[in-house]
């Protein structure tokens, strides 16, 4: 029979998730029985600002009166861009992703960026940030990183450059970050959300790449780091996930590139780990290798049965000598060291007001330098109708996607799928000229008499080749349209056309704004492609 004193050090192993936007009894019981010492909020946990610091204020209270000898970390995925938990109208404020960052050239704006979101989590009471993306998007067809990425193969310095101007902007808010997905998710199309992704490199040839913005923010002292769920048979000999590799997780991590913070799993309920068809060993045995591996914290963020099964495994592991009480202490005390520097019982003083205005500001100024222009055209003029094509909201990424973007006609009938950020460019449109919005493919009747431009949206056409020939058949009209590529600026790889196109690299809606503006002529495109198209 554990101690409750050794129970109280597993629980501080695990970083676990929760449905509903107020505490309910799963994170309730998960705090005061099994003493789990972090919790992440995702997007369904979010309502608006002060819905989040009610309720992180009641996870500290319940952890405090538990006993608790250290207060919660409170994570989020909140990487800008595409993955943004804690963004919207009425919370966290909308910054640009990675790749929109690094389109503006400036590290600096990176760095600025990160500290501004930085300092919003920190008011919320959300003090780890599971960001940035350190993964070099080497493979065009990744399904799972791409603009998530700040860069390519081009050079993986300037990805690093960038990576690290990101940690720095967070810590300097007093946030952890946590670099990810370690060694390296770029150079591959499997999604590990799905299936378990193996990248045939050697460790040399992953030194080359993947591995240099690793290695430079490990030298910049960062928090926190996050390892992946993919194999690397060339490395490992087999197909051991990376994140229950100890060969990777403290061989490689911690006493090669002498990484001295806190290791965290990605969440172990992926497929790659969860899911025995895909080779998964199952979330609870998962657990148990992870931390066999080296990891000091595993994250489950869904199912309550796994996340007390996990914990209840590694009960058993420890009880049968698979994994020692030292080591656990030993890794505890990376864990409360963390703690040390960035959790606090109570939140910080509210200034929310002030820090939400000039985050608007920053955020504004920042998207106003990162579309790109992929090939030059003629531009729209605010006359006429212009009709507006945007592709049905295909789920292509399951760390990007949200399931409740739908756009209904008059009458309340659901339309087609689109997200509301397509309905936000359309409404963009129509604030300047009249505007049809269409969801292709479609059979909707236009009267052309008066269409005077088109704005014909690609997103990850490259996978989806039907957006590419509804785009050819718009085109037959001899109308002036202009393409925008709106996640992925691979759109156009291999593919001849004589429109203009913009690069916007995600499709929130003031990337769509700052889009709108080059498209009308009141703006010029100030950002660059920083990846090979």
């Amino acid at each position: 029979m554990l101690s409750d004193s050794l129970r109280r050090e597993i629980g501080q192993h695990f970083v676990v998730g929760f449905h509903g936007q107020e505490v309910n009894d799963d994170i309730r019981r998960l705090i005061q029985t099994y003493f789990v010492g972090s919790v992440i909020l995702m997007k369904r946990n979010v309502k608006d600002a002060e819905q989040i610091k009610r309720i992180v204020s009641e996870l500290q209270k319940i952890a405090k009166e538990a006993g608790h000898e250290r207060p919660l970390l409170i994570g989020t995925d909140q990487e800008n861009g595409m993955v943004s938990a804690m963004s919207s109208s009425t919370a966290a404020t909308q910054f640009p992703g990675a790749m929109a960052l690094a389109a503006t050239g400036s590290q600096e704006m990176t760095r600025d960026v990160y500290a501004a979101s930085g300092k919003e989590l920190r008011l919320l009471g959300v003090n780890w940030a599971y960001s940035p993306v350190a993964d070099v998007n080497s493979d065009m067809k990744n399904p799972v990183i791409g603009v998530r990425s700040f860069g390519d193969v081009v050079d993986a310095e300037e990805v690093a450059k960038y990576v690290v101007a990101a940690a720095q902007g967070l810590t300097s808010s007093n946030v952890a970050p946590s670099a990810k997905h370690f060694p390296g998710h770029g150079d591959t199309h499997v999604d590990s959300h799905l299936a378990l992704p193996r990248i045939n490199k050697s460790r040399e040839e992953m030194e080359l790449t993947e591995l240099i913005p690793f290695r430079r923010v490990i030298e910049e002292k960062c928090a926190t780091i996050m390892t992946g769920h993919m194999a690397l048979p060339l490395v490992t000999g087999g197909d051991v996930p990376c994140s229950l590799s100890r060969q990777i997780t403290t061989g490689w991590l911690r006493e090669d590139l002498g990484f001295e913070g806190v290791v965290v799993t990605d969440c172990l309920e992926m497929d790659a780990i969860a899911e025995p068809s895909q080779g998964g060993c199952g979330v609870e045995e998962g657990a148990v290798r992870a931390l066999e591996a080296g990891a000091d914290i595993v994250m489950i963020c869904h199912t309550m049965a796994r996340q007390v099964g996990a914990i209840e495994r590694v009960y058993d592991a420890v009880e049968a000598g698979r994994i020692s009480a030292n080591d656990l202490k030993e890794s505890g005390d990376r864990v409360n060291a963390l703690k040390d520097q960035f959790a606090d019982w109570s939140l910080p003083a509210d200034d929310w007001d002030t820090v939400k205005a000039a985050s608007r500001k920053l955020s504004e100024e920042a998207y106003q330098k990162t579309t790109a222009i992929l090939q030059n055209g003629t531009w729209l003029k605010a006359t006429g109708t212009v009709v507006c094509y945007t592709p049905r909201l295909e789920s292509l990424n399951k760390a990007i996607d949200d399931a409740d973007g739908i756009l209904r006609d008059g009458a309340g009938r659901i339309r087609n799928t689109a997200g509301p950020s397509f309905v936000a460019l359309a409404q963009s449109i129509s604030k300047r000229t009249k505007c049809v919005h269409i969801v292709y493919p479609s059979d909707d009747q236009i009267d052309w008499n008066d269409v005077s431009g088109i704005v014909f949206v690609l997103r990850n056409a490259d996978r989806s080749p039907w957006q590419l020939e509804c785009m050819k058949k718009v085109a037959e009209r001899g109308i002036n349209m202009v393409l925008v590529s709106c996640c992925t600026p691979y759109d156009l790889n291999g593919v001849n056309v004589e429109q203009g196109c913009l690069a916007t690299f995600e499709f929130t809606v003031p990337a769509f704004d700052a889009a709108v503006r080059v498209i009308f002529g009141e703006a010029r495109a100030l950002g660059y492609c920083p990846v090979i198209t």
